[in-house]
């Protein structure tokens, strides 16, 4: 799942070997799509930052209020996997109060007073960046709300979850004859001749199965309930072999977002920490931060 435990993917932090302001990691580590694209704006100061305007309307929510409301949002890739919303300092409606918290500094982006958040009846610290001026021009004028700070998101009026949709990421979802079998330590758990396959920008192929093709007597409700941006939400499962308990192994969309309904219901495993075979062929556990 890609995007938080299970949208196992996504919610992703920076990934390891990239430093803020380190052009080549940059460029290493983005998604093909995404490398060095020439006509795009780009900006760059001390390493490879991307900002793009978008055209999206986007609101932060805080107490019921409106925190910021804009139709010029910048994405701004502080990091290779997804995108960063800063708003224009006119669209920022909530109160920022300056309560002496140290700045902010990035090699790249340069220094930004830190700021709480006072919108409705709630008040956040150190919940907005405010950029007077930058090494890059597109930021100055610019203030980045915290995503976790504020209590809802929305692009359009469409909620949003864990980070802003990155426009360079394509989620596919393939109807499938292979026989996928999942196999933790020695034992099959799963054995499916009907899976979705789901290729995602940048990650691993996620392979998920019909619950009837699933030892589900070996498998156990987790509490963990995780979000997805490009999905929804997803619940998580445990597997329990004899006294041996393997957690958060196993996930579950029961109601994904639209552009998301061929894996309503089926569960996918962590290709990370188990075994899955292919048409008889074993696969390679990919390497990802899941692992």
């Amino acid at each position: 799942m890609e995007c938080t435990a299970p949208c196992a993917v996504c919610g992703r932090p920076p990934p390891s070997g990239y430093r803020d302001g380190d052009a080549d990691a940059f460029d290493r580590l983005a998604p093909a799509p995404f490398r060095s694209r020439p006509g795009l704006p780009l900006s760059s100061a001390r390493g490879l930052v991307r900002v793009e305007r978008g055209s999206k309307r986007v609101r932060a929510y805080l107490g019921g209020a409106v925190v910021a409301d804009t139709l010029a949002p910048l994405l701004v890739w502080e990091a290779p996997y997804y995108p960063t919303y800063y708003f224009p300092a006119v669209d920022v409606h909530a109160e920022l109060v300056d309560e002496g918290a140290a700045p902010s500094h990035s090699p790249s982006r340069g220094e930004a007073s830190v700021l709480t958040v006072r919108a409705g009846a709630r008040s956040v610290p150190e919940a907005a960046q405010r950029y007077e001026r930058s090494p890059i021009a597109e930021l100055a004028g610019t203030v980045r709300i915290a995503w976790d700070a504020m209590d809802a998101w929305f692009e359009e009026d469409e909620e949003v979850y864990t980070h802003p949709r990155d426009p360079y990421s394509r989620v596919d979802i393939l109807a499938s004859s292979r026989r996928v079998r999942v196999r933790i330590d020695d034992v099959w758990v799963a054995d499916s001749t009907s899976p979705r396959m789901l290729f995602e920008t940048g990650l691993p192929p996620r392979y998920y199965l019909p619950k009837t093709h699933v030892r589900m007597d070996l498998l156990e409700r987790s509490d963990v309930v995780t979000h997805c941006p490009y999905k929804g939400r997803a619940e998580t499962w445990d597997v329990r072999l004899g006294d041996a308990v393997h957690e958060a192994l196993a996930w579950c969309y029961p109601a994904p977002l639209p552009e998301s309904q061929k894996i309503a219901g089926l569960l996918a495993f962590y290709n990370e920490k188990l075994d899955i075979e292919i048409d008889g062929v074993m696969q390679d556990r990919p390497s990802t931060k899941f692992g």
